[in-house]
């Protein structure tokens, strides 16, 4: 199968339960969603790759398993608008543990050794989906937007124990100090199984 790759590089995680970890990041294109503050709108359109970047999952499987990372990131875009099938199948062959990073707006199949689901209002998760999370992403804008997120966990009704959920500062405002300490604030009166969230490899110019 011929996916349509916008990068891929070796790295770490920059984010959450995983922070700090080597790691090998697919990102595929193609995003129905276009997020006002995405920092990966180049992902947005599957086709704006160029023929050259359109690669099988045996040649994505063999640069993973080359770059030895402890793990590999399948993210975009929004990757579970494709088969990711082949591509899982290819990556379980060669013995690598698979994470997703989604927004669980989409069927999520196959199984995944980790999910991060990252939830967007203008299309929200399937019902499944919350529950098929290893850890929650939202990004905070200001009061309401974490208003809404709190609702949309309680009204999920998850069971415990339950996922960490991140509050992470949208990236544009990461130095406002109202926001920061507004989900410090969160955080603090809230507790378990929120925890306040950055984007280390941001600091560390990592992608």
């Amino acid at each position: 199968m011929q996916y349509p790759v916008f990068e891929h590089f070796h790295s770490f995680q920059g984010e959450g339960v995983h922070m700090g970890r080597s790691a090998f990041f697919i990102r595929l294109a193609g995003c129905p969603l276009h997020c006002p503050w995405c920092d990966s709108a180049g992902t947005w359109s599957r086709d704006a790759v160029p023929a050259a970047k359109k690669m099988t999952e045996e040649e994505l499987a063999a640069l993973a398993v080359s770059s030895h990372a402890d793990f590999v990131v399948i993210t975009g875009g929004e990757p579970t608008i494709h088969d990711l099938v082949p591509l899982t199948t290819a990556l379980r062959a060669r013995a690598l543990r698979i994470h997703l990073e989604t927004c669980g707006a989409f069927p999520i199949v196959p199984a995944f050794d980790w999910v991060t689901l990252s939830p967007k209002r203008k299309k929200l998760p399937l019902a499944e989906n919350w529950a098929k999370a290893d850890e929650l992403k939202f990004i905070i804008t200001d009061a309401d937007e974490l208003a809404f997120w709190e609702h949309c966990f309680n009204a999920a009704a998850l069971a415990q124990p339950f996922p960490q959920c991140w509050l992470h500062p949208e990236w544009s405002r990461a130095g406002d100090p109202a926001l920061l300490a507004l989900i410090a604030d969160f955080v603090r009166s809230r507790g378990f199984p929120w925890r306040a969230g950055w984007q280390i490899h941001k600091l560390y110019n990592a992608r």
